[in-house]
């Protein structure tokens, strides 16, 4: 009789290798790997023999770097969706993507479960699981680090367990920061950002990056075009959106945009402490939000900071499978069809520096805007409009002074 299949969320480190022996020992199940690409790079060399030796009968690698970027990051991007004011949702994104491919494998290989090495402390665990619930209740979710058949509680332990099962891992008990990496950003947790009273040592942490003090001294001005609050080119050369993060990611990272140390409030209660680098990411939402002063009305953009507040939370939260999440996206498409248009830039030592902003849509109007009088406006029209808009406060003081006044008659 053949196993029952399990697929497992596998990215090669050491916690998703050491989960192939545990499961087939605890479970019986044949495991398989399933690592989806996000845009991980030279993370992803090896994974297919460290796989195999480990013990899976089978991985896929599942690139959806393509439909990160135009569905999950431009959703996010588009309605300036930022969590904490800081953190540009780089892990918080790809998650529902990723558990889409493991569900999508699972009933390929007929899986009665997925499995993820996700631990109990963080947020991740909640976006995997949430997202699976949400496409297939049907399937079981296997979430080791909360099994109480797992006893493995340190790397030590987890190299301990892969060499008494036959396999020697490169990993060691040292090893640096945890890390998340995909085509939007990098995540760095651990050593010395444990204690937020130290600094951290950026000489030793930054994968994508120079600091702004290591920048070139000369600035670098960059044009991007946008069509529907999509990016369309990066000076003059069109690219597929993919390409262009790439790119941003290169010219950021040279000039020391997008590095981030924060203290964030994670959903099950906990702060945590953790350096984000989003080179490209911090210049496209920068370029976007540029362009968008120029074509979005007062209160369009007044309304989406609130559609932004909510999306940068269900997001957070691994709620991207929601009639709430679909409804925010279908409003923040609708609102960015006049987002088209020309940026241009300079980025200099961390800083991203306007150089002009054109759109056909531009609702800025030189005419109106100038100290010159001009046909569409009279300055004599805002002495009624004072009037009219001051009218509660003028009704209120009144009040108050009637009132006063009876007071102090009273008292005389």
């Amino acid at each position: 009789m053949a196993k029952e299949k399990v697929v497992l969320a596998y990215s090669g480190g050491l916690d998703t290798t050491a989960i192939i022996p545990w499961l087939k020992e605890n479970y019986g199940y044949d495991v398989i790997c399933c690592c989806v690409d996000c845009g991980q790079e030279e993370e992803l060399d090896g994974l297919e023999e460290r796989a195999r030796l480990s013990g899976a009968s089978k991985l896929y690698i599942e690139d959806i770097t393509d439909d990160f970027a135009e569905n999950y990051i431009m959703p996010c991007v588009m309605a300036d969706a930022v969590y904490e004011d800081k953190y540009l949702l780089g892990t918080s994104m790809a998650r529902p993507g990723i558990a889409k491919k493991l569900v999508e494998v699972a009933r390929k290989e007929n899986a009665v479960a997925i499995c993820h090495g996700a631990t109990g402390k963080g947020n991740d665990q909640i976006r995997f699981e949430l997202s699976i619930k949400a496409l297939a209740p049907d399937i079981k979710i296997i979430a080791p680090w909360r099994d109480d058949k797992w006893t493995l509680q340190s790397r030590q332990d987890e190299i301990d367990y892969a060499k008494a099962h036959g396999i020697n891992l490169p990993f060691s008990v040292d090893q640096s920061y945890s890390r998340d990496r995909n085509l939007w950003h990098i995540s760095h947790e651990g050593l010395e950002l444990e204690d937020p009273s130290n600094e951290p040592d950026y000489d030793h942490l930054l994968v994508l990056s120079s600091t702004p003090q290591k920048a070139p001294d000369q600035g670098e001005f960059v044009t991007m075009t946008f069509e529907e609050g999509v990016p369309t080119s990066i000076n003059g050369k069109k690219m597929k959106v993919a390409d262009i993060i790439r790119e941003l990611n290169r010219l950021g990272g040279k000039h020391g945009i997008g590095i981030i140390d924060i203290v964030e409030n994670r959903v099950v209660g906990m702060k945590s402490r953790g350096v984000y680098e989003t080179p490209g990411g911090t210049i496209l939402c920068e370029a976007h939000k540029q362009l968008e002063e120029l074509t979005l009305d007062r209160d369009t953009m007044d309304f989406k900071k609130d559609v932004a507040n909510r999306m940068a939370q269900l997001v957070y939260e691994g709620k991207w499978y929601t009639p709430t999440m679909e409804g925010l996206i279908a409003f923040t498409k609708t609102v960015q069809k006049p987002v088209t248009g020309e940026v241009r830039f300079e980025l200099y030592k961390g800083n991203i520096i306007k150089a002009g902003t054109t759109s056909p849509y531009s609702l800025y109007n030189e005419s109106l805007a100038s100290f010159t009088t001009g046909d569409l406006y009279d300055h004599h029209d805002a002495q009624g409009f004072i009037t009219l808009f001051g009218l509660p406060m003028k009704v209120r003081a009144m009040k108050m002074r009637e009132v006063k006044e009876n007071e102090k008659s009273n008292n005389q």
